[in-house]
């Protein structure tokens, strides 16, 4: 099968270098590697410049609006192999990541997505200690339950996969495309549960298989979404992103239930937090409630 790699990248020419370095150690070769890049971008395309690719079959393709959806669908757009891997460019892919995707998707046809577990590190430790056997799942009430950077045991089916490792059959996403009304100027949370959702709405498998892996070390952000700072917005955003994915799968019996369950649990998170964050834990719940009713109105103005 032919294989093409895209890492959206913006602004980190250090990690995308440690990323492109480990795509040359893959021990089954890329066919088509993309690097999106913002047209506002001087420091990576500068980078891009001077980079030594070797054999590398990369191509850089222009961005022009903000945010890794379009990124995301830029790559799409050029890709043309029969298998399209995702990863960041604050990752590196371990040296069998290709070769393993591959596999699956030779083995079985009905498979339509296949990603794995990311090593989260801070420098050269382990950000967070652990291990989960239940990954990428979604209960009947609507919540979903992450863990792709804590997934061990065996490989197994999944309703979302993560950004920074997953791969897609080209024939079950040939009419897909990241969806745009994800909020966001940039990481836009959550895009991946809807594109994964939609996939998996459409019959397809999804295998999660933390052999399937990468090392991730969590950059810099230039958005709204610092990751350990609190922000309002990025909050709003995230709500709203997994709000529009959720309402979009569901039935209409589940997304009421899903509603109701996601409001009950923000309020007791809003108590768990009083005691010790105060105001703070105010402005959560309120950035989480706004979020939920964003995401609620842009669905139904979807459905006219």
């Amino acid at each position: 099968m032919k294989i093409a790699a895209i890492i959206p990248t913006y602004q980190r020419p250090k990690d995308l270098e440690r990323c492109l370095e480990a795509f040359k150690r893959q021990t089954r070769p890329v066919d088509q590697l993309f690097v999106t890049v913002r047209d506002t971008d001087a420091e990576t395309w500068t980078f891009l410049q001077s980079y030594n690719a070797e054999l590398l079959p990369l191509q850089a393709l222009i961005v022009k609006v903000p945010g890794v959806v379009a990124a995301m669908n830029c790559g799409l757009d050029a890709a043309t192999g029969d298998i399209i891997a995702f990863t960041d460019d604050d990752a590196a892919p371990h040296a069998d990541w290709l070769e393993r995707i591959e596999t699956y998707f030779l083995k079985d046809e009905k498979i339509g997505g296949v990603g794995g577990r990311d090593w989260q590190y801070v420098g050269t430790e382990i950000k967070e200690v652990g291990e989960r056997k239940v990954v990428g799942q979604m209960r009947w009430h609507g919540m979903v339950i992450g863990n792709h950077h804590l997934g061990v045991g065996e490989p197994q089916e999944v309703y979302v996969l993560k950004g920074v490792n997953m791969s897609f059959r080209r024939d079950a996403i040939a009419e897909l495309r990241f969806d745009e009304r994800m909020r966001g100027t940039g990481a836009q949370v959550h895009f991946e549960l809807a594109f994964s959702l939609r996939l998996k709405q459409a019959g397809w498998k999804i295998i999660f298989d933390p052999k399937v892996a990468v090392d991730h070390f969590p950059a810099q952000r230039f958005d709204e979404d610092l990751r350990e700072k609190f922000s309002a917005i990025a909050l709003e955003n995230q709500v709203h992103n997994e709000t529009l994915a959720l309402l979009d799968y569901l039935s209409p019996i589940r997304r009421i239930v899903f509603l109701l369950v996601a409001t009950i649990i923000s309020f007791l998170k809003w108590l768990q937090l009083l005691p010790r964050e105060g105001v703070l834990s105010n402005e959560k719940f309120l950035a989480s409630l706004r979020g939920r009713w964003q995401g609620v109105q842009t669905w139904n103005q979807g459905r006219k």
